[in-house]
């Protein structure tokens, strides 16, 4: 039985399976069309903005608290009251909308599990709209799974989590779904399919659409899913106010903005996020021309660093002031299951880091792994005397921009150099090839830690930096590492059958010695997974 037909102007680049056709309803995408084409026009704008200031960041200019917007931060307001079902988010578990990863997730201990499409998803086509059927079947707690390996079993128990989803970013397309022959985005892609079909679904089982936004980098950014957020309930009938948003505060900008960004959503907020990796990103980003922001190895750029430990309390000083969540990041550690010693070192790295959190202020804290539930919930709940900890207004802290922008102190080692190197080619191997969710040296690895890897990688060699061992970095050395690691990790591999590094590392290599940055790894990287794939039909 052939699709049915999408509606006037719009057109699907692949062909959905049967399943996939109930998703991509006629009704359905007719519904992403109209918030298509009443909203595109704006995400554009806010995109070039983005490309201006840049410009003048470039030249030197340095973010602080804006005077125009003085008035909503010294104003007294509050975000409206937070629903039942995310009055606790003591622990809250992500990963990608896998049907098997959902159940576990679900069933995992956590109070809220966020279904990511965005930095734990590498979005084939496959990926996105099966997980639009996966994440509808949960939505009705419907949701089973058998593993064909195993032929395990899988359903949700009796208390599942509360389920939040992350649509992509502003910046994203869906290339596979034009209406009036432009790529839709894919935020709005995400978001419609999965309100269209599930919020009334949602509200009659006594919860409702919830989503995490990601990547904002100022208030009319928020202001924009706002209105989005009003024309889609007001489009189905459902009163304003009913979706609630939690932001992840995730580049060094929006960190500015955090009074105004609760401000645009102040009826439909839930919350704001420390998105640590992406916020380590960001800064390496955005201040990528200056070479007095070199940040050092990764793993000394903890969130006891100044700069990270200011944004980590300026957000809970902004929540509880507004009647916020204030939610910690994430804890990217995965159990070692064959070195008892190393999985020791590894949980105790895990505690903490979430003490330091719940004894800062935050009100929950995340997680990657269905393992790190119990530990994240033991710490929470032994410091916390309730659900959250809204009263903590952190009054005796003063942070200023100088405290945001401080550049943290460190060294570049090889190893350091050699290890970017070895997890952003893994990575992108990965994603290529349809995973975007990788343990990696007992860490689970994403796109935001990719883009620290590679970032670093090109401020290094753009700035010339030195080794501990004094050293220059500069384009041949970093070719020379590039070619190393990746002969190292065929040496290791006993199968490349289906693999990607070849392609990876010729994609990475041009990202991280090319004169121009770019944005996103992921904007080029999916050029080629949609090359790839459709090489394939």
């Amino acid at each position: 039985m052939p699709p049915p037909t999408p509606p006037r102007g719009v057109e699907i680049l692949r062909r959905p399976s049967r399943a996939q056709s109930d998703i991509l309803s006629p009704a359905a995408l007719d519904f992403v069309a109209r918030l298509h084409r009443r909203f595109e026009a704006r995400r554009q704008e806010l995109l070039q903005a983005r490309v201006q200031v840049q410009h003048r960041l470039d030249d030197g200019w340095r973010p602080d608290f804006a005077l125009e917007t003085r008035r909503i931060r010294e104003s007294d307001w509050r975000i409206a009251p937070a629903p039942a079902d995310l009055v606790d988010r003591r622990v809250e578990i992500t990963g990608p909308a896998d049907r098997k990863m959902i159940i576990n997730a679900l069933n995992s201990g956590a109070n809220v599990f966020m279904a990511d499409f965005e930095d734990s998803l590498s979005p084939t086509w496959d990926n996105v709209v099966d997980g639009q059927i996966h994440l509808r079947d949960a939505a009705r707690g419907t949701i089973e799974y058998d593993d064909p390996q195993t032929h395990k079993h899988y359903a949700l128990g009796d208390k599942p989590a509360t389920l939040v989803v992350r649509p992509r970013g502003w910046h994203l397309p869906e290339r596979h779904v034009l209406v009036d022959e432009t790529p839709v985005a894919g935020a709005l892609f995400d978001f419609g399919l999965f309100f269209f079909h599930n919020a009334a679904a949602l509200l009659q089982r006594g919860t409702g659409p919830y989503f995490y936004l990601p990547k904002l980098e100022n208030h009319l950014e928020a202001r924009l899913w706002n209105e989005v957020f009003d024309a889609a309930q007001d489009e189905l009938g459902i009163p304003r106010g009913t979706i609630r948003a939690t932001v992840l505060v995730e580049t060094i900008l929006a960190a500015f903005e955090m009074e105004e960004i609760l401000w645009e959503l102040r009826t439909h907020a839930a919350g704001l996020n420390c998105g640590r990796w992406d916020y380590i990103f960001s800064y390496i980003k955005k201040f990528r021309n200056d070479p007095e922001c070199l940040l050092p190895d990764r793993d000394q750029v903890g969130m006891t660093r100044h700069f990270l430990r200011s944004y980590s309390r300026l957000l809970i000083q902004t929540c509880h002031r507004r009647g916020a969540h204030a939610m910690g990041g994430m804890a990217a550690q995965i159990p070692i299951r064959d070195d008892r010693q190393a999985n020791e070192a590894a949980l105790a790295k895990v505690r903490a880091d979430k003490d330091r959190e719940a004894r800062d202020g935050h009100d929950g804290t995340w997680v990657a792994h269905p393992g790190l539930v119990g530990i994240a919930r033991g710490v929470f709940e032994g410091l916390l005397p309730g659900e959250n900890q809204l009263h903590r207004k952190l009054d005796e802290f003063r942070i200023g921009a100088p405290d945001l922008l401080q550049a943290p102190e460190g060294t570049i080692t090889e190893a350091g150099l050699r290890h970017n190197v070895n997890v952003g080619l893994s990575y992108l191997d990965a994603w290529l090839r349809g995973s975007g969710c990788v343990p990696l040296y007992d860490l689970m690895e994403d796109a935001a830690t990719a883009e620290i890897c590679r970032s670093q990688l090109w401020q290094w060699t753009r700035h010339g930096a030195r080794l501990a061992d004094g050293r220059r970095i500069d384009a041949p050395m970093m070719s020379r590492t590039i070619q190393n690691e990746l002969e190292f990790m065929r040496r290791r591999r006993s199968d490349a059958v289906g693999d990607r590094l070849d392609q990876a590392a010729d994609l990475f290599e041009d990202l991280v010695l090319q004169d121009h940055f770019a944005e996103f790894l992921t904007i080029p990287a999916y050029e080629h997974l949609i090359a790839t794939n459709v090489s394939k039909e």
